[in-house]
């Protein structure tokens, strides 16, 4: 940018930018309608509209569903994939069958000691509750990611080695899909996430976003 002085005296900016506004319209104007265009563009990522947050929302909701619905079965029995004698509120311990399964699996020994353990199953319900009612409602985005990912991988690593493929099933497509949520901040749209991070909470915990 330089600055020269005209044949009456006044002082004229010429650079790239001020040659490419149009004449007979004002430097200001000009400026203001280039941001307006700008967050105009960016509008509705921000605020969480468009086919694709749609889509996110939509997949945020079916995984949270199945967390919280894994939970709910195991917890009063309804026949799915608990039977009710082996319900939780009956005496049942939710992560007997599972981790016993895996005692011919690479790491056996380690999760079959685990078995029926009363902390393990408090942690097991707990992050299958936390993680489900989280993503339902579009809070708590980026704990809950976390949360699901150590939880899929431990159980992928449980049954390790796989008998449908090398290395990838769905425990770890589960894991990939829960990340994207959170990136995508797919809280914002069927969710409560706008208001969740308007929250005093938020503000002074961000991570809990």
């Amino acid at each position: 940018m330089a600055i020269t002085e005209g044949h009456h005296g006044r002082n004229h900016i010429a650079s790239g930018h001020a040659a490419s506004i149009p004449a007979g319209i004002p430097a200001g104007r000009h400026v203001a309608d280039g941001a307006a265009a700008a967050e105009a563009a960016t509008a509705p990522h921000r605020s969480g509209s468009g086919p694709a947050a749609y889509v996110w929302a939509v997949a945020r909701i079916a995984v949270g569903w199945v967390f919280l619905w894994a939970f709910l079965d195991k917890l009063f029995g309804w026949g799915f994939a608990t039977p009710a004698k082996g319900a939780w509120v009956n005496g049942g311990s939710p992560t007997t069958g599972f981790l016993k399964g895996t005692a011919d699996r690479t790491f056996g020994g380690v999760f079959g000691a685990l078995a029926g353990q009363a902390w393990v199953d408090w942690l097991f319900m707990g992050g299958l509750l936390g993680i489900g009612v989280a993503l339902v409602l579009g809070v708590g985005m980026r704990i809950a990611a976390v949360s699901a990912t150590l939880l899929l991988v431990l159980m992928w690593a449980a049954e390790l080695p796989l008998t449908t493929n090398p290395f990838l099933d769905e425990h770890i497509v589960y894991a990939i899909v829960v990340i994207g949520l959170a990136l995508a901040g797919a809280g914002r749209t069927l969710g409560l996430g706008v208001q969740w991070t308007r929250t005093a909470l938020v503000r002074r915990f961000p991570v809990l976003k």
